[in-house]
């Protein structure tokens, strides 16, 4: 059995073949060796190359993971700055209830969500979550608070248009209701008070409201009849002077005329009379 392997070496065509004459067992170590070193280079290649991946994708991660972490602190700072919103406007919708001496309607509002996100439900998802519900609940509050506000509104414009207080200083010399006529002695309607003053007392009017009649007629003498809206009307008569135009806007306390002796009267005073829905109604309790 040979013991070794020839190796025919020819350097180019036509040239002279050497041969080589190498041990097996020398060739079987030198190919064992060159597969090793093969081996450990495709393994060295391999780990350098895979590092690389790990060391990039570890790179892209902490990344992303520190962009996360900004994105849930920003998300975690809005939430306590909706919350801090919140608190406000449910604070001040209380004080707004209050002043119209309104019940705070909490089966209509959600119940407030408060404190930080909970650290088990920290994802970014959670707190979104949590800020569309904040958003949801403050626009709902929004909402209530303008509805009040609204109903203050009219309430505020309703006391403000219902007459309110004497339109003069003096006395009541005749009341509303049924009465004998000083001039013909016979049972008739007074639809309005009588308060006796002297001439050119001031005439204010009793509520805010726009100016639709300025005339003079034979029973009421010189008068002004002032629109308050919501139904009411009030007219001042007898007056010795009219001191506003038709279509002006007065505000309660406004002058708006003098006592006088003008007209169907006895005397200077002023004949005030209040009109819900062009009905006549008792003054006496708007004084």
């Amino acid at each position: 059995m040979a013991k070794y392997h020839k190796l025919i070496l020819v350097s180019e065509p036509g040239g002279q073949a050497k041969s080589l004459r190498i041990r097996k067992s020398l060739f079987g170590l030198s190919v064992f060796t060159l597969l090793c070193g093969i081996c450990l280079f495709s393994f060295f290649v391999w780990s350098y190359v895979s590092h690389r991946i790990d060391y990039q994708e570890l790179q892209r991660l902490r990344v992303e993971t520190s962009n996360q972490r900004q994105d849930v602190q920003r998300l975690v700072l809005d939430v306590e700055r909706l919350q801090h919103e919140l608190g406000a406007l449910a604070m001040a919708e209380a004080r707004i209830r209050q002043l119209a001496n309104l019940e705070d309607e909490k089966r209509l509002i959600p119940i407030a969500m408060g404190g930080q996100p909970d650290p088990g439900s920290n994802s970014l998802s959670d707190i979104q979550h949590q800020i569309n519900a904040l958003q949801i609940e403050i626009e709902l509050r929004r909402q209530s608070q303008q509805d009040v506000r609204n109903l203050l509104n009219d309430q505020i414009s309703i006391s403000r248009s219902t007459p309110k207080g004497w339109p003069t200083r003096g006395w009541l010399s005749s009341y509303f209701g049924q009465r004998k006529s000083p001039f013909t002695g016979r049972t008739v309607m007074h639809e309005g008070l009588d308060i006796a003053a002297n001439t050119g007392t001031p005439v204010t009017v009793t509520a805010d409201g726009i100016v639709v009649r300025v005339e003079y007629s034979p029973t009421y003498g010189n008068t002004v009849v002032v629109d308050h809206g919501y139904g009411y009307q009030t007219l001042y008569a007898h007056n010795s002077r009219n001191l506003v135009k038709v279509g002006q806007r007065v505000k309660r306390g406004d002058r708006i005329a003098q006592v006088g002796n003008t007209g169907m009267s006895t005397g200077p005073h002023l004949h005030y009379e209040v009109h819900l829905n062009g009905v006549p109604i008792n003054p006496r309790p708007f004084l």
